[in-house]
């Protein structure tokens, strides 16, 4: 409990720092109109779409490695992410504004569930989704859709390349109020759909058969939660870009810090997630200001290394010496 209770402190305030921390350092105490408007029409909504991608991703790493028994296990592995790029750059390349500043988002949404419908569709055999081939799909899927975005965006001299490119590095430059409530809806339903099914991600990662003897049903657990990462990887990709190592290392520290009970990992998975991200973020609008760096760029540089020392020091495949 006293783990936890320093989780939420810590990522409390770095999520207020987070508001406060730019080219500009704000202070509490003295915020005149300026610097408020600079929060309200800027820095917040900036904050609260890297705190929602950040929740989806760190949710949906925890969900993926239960349903896939894999600990390498990352929500982009399904090939949605990479779905959603494609049509997202495509989008940006074609020069639509259809739908003004949701016109990308939107793009990227509806590619990322309709990669997902086809992930799910490979992945369905004898009655169920089976683990193996969900993953194998997502994997297949993920580099066809990723070899034809690299074509595009090599033979491409459109002016829309540089934005495409910082896009799909996962850019939260263009974060906007008017992205935050669809967002904020089908990461909600996605994360509730998990948190519903927790007990049922804690039986199947004990296997198919202890589940079954446990009184669940493993194909539809799977499918429900397969969903939810679905929904929420959908949404995080639309909102802004690919970031990589939050869902693919976030589980892994909170499981060190409170265990495996998907009832704990699953929120403190989102909590933590946000708080990366958030973190990600902050350093990469500040460190070479007025340049900005993509937060996938910090959260690799950031999880690449920790990864590689909890999987030397930490025994994350839960490999017996």
């Amino acid at each position: 409990m006293r783990n936890i209770t320093l989780i939420v402190i810590v990522s409390v305030a770095v999520i207020l720092a987070s508001v406060l921390i730019g080219p500009k350092i704000i202070s509490p105490f003295s915020i005149d109109d300026i610097s408020k408007q600079v929060i309200v029409a800027i820095r917040l909504p900036r904050v609260i779409v890297a705190l929602l991608m950040g929740c989806a991703l760190g949710a949906s790493g925890a969900v993926l490695q239960g349903i896939l028994r894999n600990p390498l296990a990352d929500p982009y592995i399904l090939g949605i992410s990479s779905g959603a790029a494609l049509v997202a750059v495509m989008g940006i390349l074609l020069g639509s504004t259809a739908l003004g500043l949701l016109t990308v988002p939107v793009f990227a949404f509806v590619g990322a569930i309709v990669t997902g419908l086809l992930v799910g569709a490979m992945g369905y055999k004898k009655g169920g989704l089976l683990p193996e081939r969900l993953l194998l799909a997502g994997v297949g899927l993920g580099f066809l859709f990723s070899a034809v975005l690299m074509m595009i965006l090599s033979v491409s001299t459109d002016e829309g390349l540089r934005r495409a490119v910082l896009w799909v590095y996962g850019d939260l430059s263009m974060a906007d109020w008017s992205l935050i409530p669809y967002g904020l809806f089908f990461i909600i339903v996605g994360l509730t759909i998990s948190l519903l099914r927790a007990k049922g991600l804690n039986a199947l990662m004990l296997g198919d058969d202890i589940a079954y003897s446990l009184g669940f049903s493993p194909d539809s657990e799977r499918a429900l939660l397969f969903v939810s990462v679905g929904l929420m990887t959908a949404s995080a990709v639309s909102l802004g870009g690919i970031v990589g190592f939050v869902g693919l290392l976030v589980p892994h520290i909170v499981r060190f810090i409170a265990g495996s009970d998907g009832r704990v990992l699953i929120p403190l998975s989102a909590l933590m997630g946000g708080t990366l991200l958030c973190f990600a973020d902050t350093v990469g609008r500040t460190v070479m200001a007025p340049m900005e760096l993509p937060s996938g760029i910090i959260t690799a540089i950031i999880g690449a290394p920790y990864f590689l020392y909890l999987l030397r020091k930490k025994d994350v495949l839960g490999e017996r010496k």
